[in-house]
């Protein structure tokens, strides 16, 4: 468990903030009392709450993910659901390259630019990963691949972070009614009803969230299971951190 979190007068970055489960979050961290959010997005938006700050952000861009941290003086929460999910099933390496450069070395760019101002707040990090960083989909290799590495990382942060006081949250979500799954005829969930139960989860201190009914039986199981038991043996390896730093 992490420690429990409030959105209360907190600032706040989502990327990938203009549709699906990112404009969902930007709504739901406004509902909850947030002082600034900071919507990343490709393209130049504009939004009618003065407590939002648009900001145009490719993460795959090396520059403008310097010009966000520039421009973003402190930061309590942020939120890495930019990514991109194209069908694969043979590990095309031009598609893969793209999972990757999105869903992985993007948000990893992300969190490392702003982790000083993070480190200073003792805040937290959210990735928007998927349920199929547990299990691959078949038909979407390269996205389940990506989605496992970044599973991965957030995990390998999160024990390298604690000493300092950010907290790294894992989203693993089951099929959410946004773009990105229109085409999958299965029972999704709304971005909305997404977007409360992850926060709520955070709230709450949970460091893997299942966010939705599909997902969400699996979340006892997860607690106590094999992959939590290594995580917690391998994160008492990391050395602690110097409180000067």
């Amino acid at each position: 468990m992490s420690a429990a979190m409030t959105l209360e007068d907190k600032a706040v970055l989502v990327t990938g903030a203009n549709r699906g489960i990112g404009k969902a979050l930007v709504e739901e961290a406004l509902a909850r009392g947030a002082k600034r959010v900071h919507a990343g997005t490709r393209q130049a938006m504009a939004h009618p709450d003065p407590r939002v700050t648009p900001l145009v952000l490719d993460v795959t861009d090396p520059d403008q993910v310097q010009a966000a941290a520039s421009r973003v003086e402190s930061l309590d929460v942020l939120i890495n659901n930019a990514g991109v999910m194209l069908p694969d099933d043979s590990l095309d390496p031009a598609v893969h390259e793209r999972h990757l450069a999105v869903n992985l070395y993007g948000s990893n760019a992300m969190t490392q630019a702003f982790l000083p101002a993070l480190i200073d707040s003792r805040g937290t990090v959210i990735n928007l990963l998927s349920c199929v960083a547990l299990a691959p989909l078949p038909m979407f290799t390269s996205y389940s691949a990506s989605k496992a590495a970044a599973f991965s990382l957030t995990k390998t942060l999160r024990a390298a972070h604690a000493a300092r006081g950010v907290g790294f949250h894992a989203v693993l979500a089951g099929p959410i009614d946004t773009d990105m799954t229109r085409e999958l005829d299965i029972p999704k969930t709304s971005p909305a009803a997404a977007a409360r139960a992850i926060f709520g989860a955070v709230d709450n201190g949970i460091e893997d969230i299942f966010p939705d009914p599909a997902t969400a039986p699996l979340a006892e199981a997860w607690a106590a299971g094999p992959d939590k038991i290594l995580e917690r043996q391998f994160a008492r390896l990391v050395p602690a951190a110097d409180p000067a730093i």
